[in-house]
């Protein structure tokens, strides 16, 4: 039987780092995940499951390369997480694993039914690609050398009653344990013998690649050789995971997403390799011209990540290729920054529907600025962005409050507006990472 590790993480911990504004939830975060790892270890010892506990770490990566030193080829790992940027009072759960490995994703979609099926009043919001989290990438899920999952909690545990705080805890770990025992037993029956792992075809551009790819665990893996072929420089980068199988250096495929290259199935064991793609990353950065979505594409990948946008916005996706469209604005950095900034169309009480100020624009008067319909509040986003992206003269009436205290043409990149825009220094990756994930979801990638 399969070893399970277990892991609390904390503080938003994205890409090996901790994500600004997180320290301050952590502090509340780490004491309520150290005690559900400790509940679910001892729960799943009392069933007889060889569990062990990975210690308290400062960094992620402390507690991969732990897990790493320690891993036998058929153990299994779950990092257990609260959202810090989770609204007070949202309460859920979801599971993320590894984008792109099917095989993962049925083992999370296995652990959250087992999980919800405990906790019967906890919302299932559902399993999720590491590339649909903030920066694009969880090294949890990424860097591990043993199958890895990451379950977020939204906790809401009961502020007064000692005994049911306690209670509510041990639901939650319970169900902790009914989930890792599901994955454990459909992980059970490897061997621990050096594995011979299962060979696959390539094709790069269109054309047949004469070496083979291997996939371990469910991850496509390519001869280092090629990632020099396609100019994605992995040999000297400590987060692209690398190993020596039958004298050859295989990369893990995922890792070269950052390096503007697409991996996806094939026909049967074939998986194709792109680098010539349609968008480059200098047009992905570039504010002014135009998009590669449709009003269509931009809808639906709107739906996909918030199933219930307020019918007064459903025409948003196409305000915003209209108005990005008059001005020479690209709609698809425009409306992917409207994404970010409201959390895919989910408002706070500061920052309201009703104000129709979909980039947390600013007002002349220090407030937020406040627009009367949602095809003002749109033109005024993007007539923000040409300001700082152009010097170009805008073609419809100003309806931002702030234009004119703008440089024109300071910031023509999304890189240049992002320490303008936010005081989030991952903004400009976060806004880039979201862009990629909508031209995946709109198959442009």
């Amino acid at each position: 039987m399969a070893r399970i590790f277990i892991a609390a993480t904390y503080g938003g911990i994205e890409m090996g780092g901790q994500e600004p504004n997180s320290a301050l939830s952590a502090t509340t975060e780490a004491p309520e995940m150290l005690l559900l790892r400790d509940l679910a270890v001892a729960e799943l010892r009392g069933r007889n499951f060889e569990v062990i506990s990975v210690p308290d770490f400062e960094r992620v990566q402390q507690t991969i390369d732990w897990i790493d030193r320690r891993a036998h080829t058929n153990d299994v790992a779950l990092g257990i997480h609260a959202d810090a940027y989770a609204q007070a009072g949202v309460q859920g759960a979801s599971v993320f694993y590894i984008s792109k490995n099917g095989e993962r994703k049925n083992h999370a979609q296995m652990m959250l039914t087992a999980f919800c099926g405990r906790l019967n009043d906890m919302p299932n919001l559902g399993v999720k690609p590491d590339s649909s989290s903030a920066l694009g990438s969880l090294a949890f899920c990424r860097r591990l050398g043993i199958p890895s999952l990451l379950m977020e909690i939204g906790l809401n545990i009961p502020t007064q009653d000692r005994s049911a705080q306690q209670q509510y805890r041990r639901e939650v770990a319970l169900g902790i344990a009914d989930a890792l025992a599901a994955w454990n037993r459909d992980m059970a029956g490897g061997s621990s013998k050096a594995p011979d792992y299962l060979p696959i075809e390539l094709q790069v551009n269109g054309e047949p690649y004469p070496e083979h790819g291997i996939l371990i665990n469910g991850n496509v893996y390519i001869p280092i050789d090629l990632a020099d072929r396609l100019s994605a420089n992995v040999a000297g980068n400590p987060l692209v995971r690398r190993i020596r199988y039958r004298g050859v250096i295989y990369v893990k495929s995922i890792e070269l997403r950052d390096f503007h290259i697409s991996v996806t199935p094939g026909l049967g064991r074939t998986f194709q390799i792109r680098s010539q793609l349609p968008i480059t990353l200098d047009e992905m950065e570039r504010i002014v011209g135009t998009g590669q979505t449709t009003p269509e594409q931009l809808q639906a990948f709107l739906a996909a990540n918030n199933a219930n946008v307020p019918p007064e916005l459903a025409n948003l996706p196409q305000l915003y290729f209209d108005e990005c469209s008059i001005e020479g604005i690209n709609w698809d950095m425009a409306f992917v920054q409207m994404c970010m900034e409201t959390r895919f169309l989910h408002f706070s009480e500061a920052l309201p529907a009703s104000k129709n100020n979909f980039a947390s624009l600013g007002g002349s008067d220090a407030d937020w600025a406040h627009f009367a319909n949602p095809q003002s509040g749109v033109r005024a986003h993007v007539q923000q962005l040409k300001a700082y992206a152009s010097t170009a003269d805008l073609q419809q009436a100003i309806t931002s409050p702030r234009f004119f205290t703008v440089r024109r043409g300071v910031a023509p990149t999304v890189r240049q507006l992002a320490t303008r825009w936010s005081t989030d220094g991952s903004y400009a990756p976060k806004l880039l990472a979201t862009m990629r994930r909508m031209y995946e979801f709109a198959n442009l990638f």
